[in-house]
């Protein structure tokens, strides 16, 4: 009984036979192609959103102007005094103005919005 059970573990993988010999090109591009379409799947899904928040998020922060109202990615609220090449001085309160790099600035509201 053992040994019965022992060839029913232990049996040959049957399923593993090598490939016919008229698999021709198809066979080696079908192993690939569940992997080119999970390839898609993720640049259509992730990577291609992603590149394109990144382009809309520099050409916001080359846009910036004096008078702009932003948010900062640590959350700070300001007014923008000034603008430089690589630099934004903000305003957050009376008599305080402080520098942050351009890539620190997460978005730009709108004249409408409240504090």
């Amino acid at each position: 009984m053992f040994e019965a059970l022992q060839d029913f573990l232990v049996s040959p993988a049957w399923a593993m036979a090598p490939p016919a010999e008229g698999s021709g090109p198809m066979g080696a591009i079908g192993g690939f192609l569940p992997l080119i379409i999970i390839f898609g799947i993720f640049y259509f899904l992730m990577i291609r959103p992603q590149q394109k928040r990144q382009k809309e998020t520099a050409q916001m922060q080359d846009d910036l102007r004096k008078g702009d109202k932003v948010v900062t990615t640590g959350g700070i609220y300001g007014l923008v005094e000034q603008v430089g090449a690589k630099t934004v001085t903000i305003k957050i309160a009376e008599n305080t103005k402080v520098k942050f790099g351009k890539t620190y600035i997460s978005q730009v509201r709108s004249s409408a919005e409240e504090d």
